[in-house]
């Protein structure tokens, strides 16, 4: 998640093009840009650094999505952090929610830890890591990898205890980080809910050892298991999310230590 060039620019100087371009996407105007500068003030943050993998007007961004983009960026104090900037054409009018439903996540130490947030702006602890998939490609230790797995349903293990879905996990490409300390974090509360009933594990279970094609993947690292004796185990899972269940879950996927 790294580009070879780092931009580093000034909150002052986010008026100008094409950085406007970012603080106000898709469509910057003055009063909108004068105004997110002053809440990113309002927060503590001084300079915003553009590197990553997406694009938008020549400038590199770590995400980008249909609720905001997501760059780095510094506080007073220096701490590089995470910033997710609200699209002006988002279908919400703030980041509260997101912002409460990473505040239940972290509060069962799952998630980018919650710094701040404002109407416009989500600051987050930056994971400096590469998503799973290409993790996954480049790892070769097997105790490792069944050690991140572990950690990855467990931590679904406790969404799931304080009834909080994440709601993506069906299709985890883009929201799983294994950190350069080998900590695997679940991303992107935005589309989370405390309202629904939580599905993280059974969703993130058959994502990882019955969808294709990562589950190939880790069949070929760590073996085969029987996909036929998972779907049972998730159903009971399902009926009673207990302990018990997700142990059994663990042991057939070959996870349990």
């Amino acid at each position: 998640m790294k580009s070879k060039e780092k931009l580093q620019v000034k909150i002052e100087e986010l008026a100008k093009q094409p950085y406007n371009q970012i603080l106000c996407y898709p469509r910057p105007k003055d009063e909108e840009t004068i105004k997110r500068i002053n809440e990113l003030r309002s927060l503590g943050v001084k300079m915003l650094e553009f590197l990553g993998d997406k694009n938008i007007s020549g400038i590199p961004v770590l995400g980008k999505g249909c609720v905001g983009i997501v760059v780095v960026a510094y506080l007073e104090n220096e701490e590089r952090i995470a910033l997710k900037i609200r699209r002006v054409d988002a279908d919400r009018a703030s980041m509260r929610h997101e912002a409460e439903m990473l505040k239940k996540a972290n509060s069962v130490d799952v998630g980018p830890k919650l710094l701040g947030f404002t109407e416009n702006f989500l600051l987050m602890q930056y994971i400096d890591g590469k998503l799973l998939p290409k993790w996954l490609n480049e790892t070769k230790n097997l105790g490792l990898i069944k050690k991140v797995l572990c950690d990855l349903l467990q931590q679904c293990f406790k969404l799931d205890r304080i009834n909080l879905d994440h709601g993506e996990l069906s299709n985890a490409a883009k929201h799983l980080i294994v950190d350069f300390k080998n900590k695997p974090y679940i991303l992107d509360f935005e589309t989370a809910s405390d309202r629904r009933k939580p599905a993280n594990l059974t969703s993130l279970t058959q994502y990882l050892f019955v969808r294709k094609p990562i589950a190939d993947k880790i069949a070929s690292i760590i073996g085969k298991i029987d996909k036929q004796k998972l779907i049972d185990t998730l159903r009971s899972y399902k009926k009673e999310k207990t302990k018990e269940n997700f142990e059994k879950i663990l042991e057939v996927c070959s996870l349990k230590f």
